[in-house]
């Protein structure tokens, strides 16, 4: 039996299908909710749990099977709608909406105009807000935060203390972890991995089986070139080493063009080298 809350017949709303939402009241105290507070719109009982301190405030929606349990909270106009499940101490506000089979729960806060969508999954204490979107089974979690334009999508992983922010784009398989940072509108896609305190931004791309990590000194990227091997470039003696060779980044940009012409092996050096004066703001 509900003693938690009652729907008010006489208040309501639209979700975003059409279907007829009911202003919900709180029937007792319970977490930082008085008794006969008003709150947001759910469809019906199971949209909200009956126990826990979940609540839904202000004009935020919560429709279709999805469900709010736990010691979460939907506020602002945010929407939770589909199969979607928000819970732990989760927060969605803003104008953020939450759908499909989507999951957020643990700390995360999911806000602004931000969604989260597909089977995705936001947990731990990541953060996902702006207009960032995070769709099919993309998992964003630990202290990780996904905003701005961002999208995060496929199979793609962020986690650690990673941002992606800016236009940035991660998908496939790819993984972002550590306290990597990527953004602008740079890609990173594929089997990709970014870790460690690796940067990368501006128009850069990062994708097949490529790893890029290190720190603000040290940037390496492998499999590269016609052995797959690794390439390490050091920011200190602006050196690249790769296998036995290693000398500046201007002898190496040398030695590719006498090496490798302008085959398939050059272009990803090359690539690689504008790469490693991005990310060491050059």
């Amino acid at each position: 039996m509900n003693k938690k809350y009652t729907l008010l017949k006489t208040d309501t709303n639209e979700s975003w299908d059409g279907k007829i939402l009911f202003r919900i009241k709180a029937k007792v105290a319970f977490g930082t909710v008085l008794k006969g507070e008003l709150g947001g719109y759910i469809e019906a009982e199971v949209n909200l749990g009956i126990s826990g301190d979940a609540w839904v405030y202000g004009d935020a929606r919560v429709s279709g099977d999805a469900r709010v349990y736990g010691d979460a909270r939907v506020s602002g106009d945010a929407r939770v709608s589909g199969d979607a499940r928000v819970s732990g101490n989760a927060r969605v506000s803003g104008n953020a909406w939450v759908y499909g089979d989507a999951q957020v729960y643990g700390n995360a806060q999911v806000s602004g105009n931000a969604q989260v969508s597909g089977n995705a999954w936001v947990s731990g204490y990541a953060q996902v807000s702006g207009n960032a979107q995070v769709s099919g089974n993309a998992w964003v979690y630990g202290n990780a935060r996904v905003y701005g334009n961002a999208r995060v999508y496929g199979d793609a992983r962020v986690y650690g203390d990673a941002w992606v922010y800016g236009d940035a784009q991660v998908s496939g398989y790819a993984w972002v972890s550590g306290d990597a940072q990527v953004s602008g509108d740079v890609w990173v896609s594929g089997d990709a991995w970014v870790s460690g305190d690796a940067q990368v931004y501006g128009n850069a791309q990062v994708s097949g089986n490529a790893w890029v990590y290190g720190n603000a000194d040290l940037l390496v990227i492998t499999p590269i070139g016609s052995r797959n091997g690794t390439l390490t470039f050091t920011k200190s003696d602006m050196s690249a080493a790769t296998g036995c060779f290693r000398e500046t980044i201007e002898v190496f940009a040398m030695a590719v063009v006498k090496t490798h012409g302008d085959n398939q092996h050059a272009k990803a050096y090359l690539k690689a080298i504008e790469l490693a004066m991005v990310v060491f703001g050059l």
